[in-house]
């Protein structure tokens, strides 16, 4: 895939420093490269607003706590560190961000979280993102790996150790399909690789219990949403098959908002038919614009 071109030209913020793209490094020593040991969180900039910011930061942060990561910044500083980048790189609207920590640099390359020496790695990535690629749909299907259970590796968490979910997508992605759609320990439909999953069945919006997947905040929003506009909402378990019978199919994310999805296995969804997904999509718009 090729990269935009005005991504080409960015500036990277790596631990407060701007660099370009092509010299924005970090040391094999480091965690984050070393064992995948860190928390990441994605952020989208509308009308020079990052939306939902307050959200997204309380998340890294209670990520962070989670797997006993101090960053070193205090909220205050890691917005200013945000803000410095957007500015560096010219952006109002129309662009993305990942803010990635990760435990640090290690003097040895091993586990042991005890070897790291020094603060933690903050990166930002920060590209522009192009309103008109927006994917029209996706076609998903459904792969033998699950989410798991907290005690295992926390599936509420946005950590860098994503291979269960890189496994997935590369069983859809074998199936020819963009995104996996992943069930629960109990067998339960649950979420995508990367995105929350909703249906529409009997006119009614369902999506997971929330119980092993990430609660995103555009999921969070959705469910929002359907409370306020009187769309009979459910967080629920259900089958696959329940999928297979929906009237409607859709992901959720912070880049995407809310993508239709075209083809799951067997089954075929007609986008021109999707009334309540629409509707959504036209409350999330409202709502991301005030």
């Amino acid at each position: 895939m090729e990269i935009n071109k005005l991504n080409q030209q960015i500036l990277i913020n790596v631990n407060g420093e701007l660099l370009p793209r092509e010299k924005a490094t970090i040391t094999v020593y480091e965690s984050g490269y070393l064992m995948g040991d860190g928390i990441w969180e994605g952020i989208r900039l509308i009308d020079n607003k990052w939306i939902f910011l307050d959200e997204h930061l309380d998340r890294l942060f209670e990520g962070l706590a989670d797997i006993d990561i101090e960053l070193h910044l205090s909220r205050e500083e890691l917005i200013e560190e945000i803000l410095k980048t957007q500015e560096a790189n010219n952006m109002s609207n129309n662009a993305h961000a990942r803010l990635m920590v990760t435990r640090g640099i290690k003097s040895k390359p091993f586990q042991q979280p005890g070897l790291v020496i020094g603060d933690p790695t903050l990166v930002i990535i920060m590209e522009h993102s192009d309103p008109n690629a927006k994917r029209e749909g996706v076609k998903m299907a459904s792969v033998p790996q699950i989410r798991g259970i907290a005690t295992t590796q926390d599936p509420k968490l946005n950590s860098h150790s994503k291979l269960n979910c890189i496994l997935a997508c590369i069983q859809a992605n074998k199936a020819g399909a963009d995104e996996a759609l992943m069930m629960d320990i109990n067998g339960y439909v649950n979420t995508t690789n990367s995105c929350n999953f909703f249906i529409v069945k009997n006119d009614e919006v369902w999506t997971s219990t929330g119980e092993y997947c990430m609660n995103g905040i555009t999921r969070k929003k959705v469910i929002m949403l359907c409370k306020q506009n009187n769309i009979p909402i459910f967080e629920k378990n259900f089958y696959l098959e329940d999928v297979y019978e929906a009237n409607e199919c859709f992901i959720t994310g912070t880049l995407g908002s809310l993508t239709p999805v075209l083809e799951l296995d067997h089954k075929k969804f007609n986008k021109d038919s999707f009334v309540i997904m629409n509707q959504l999509n036209q409350l999330y718009s409202e709502l991301i614009s005030t």
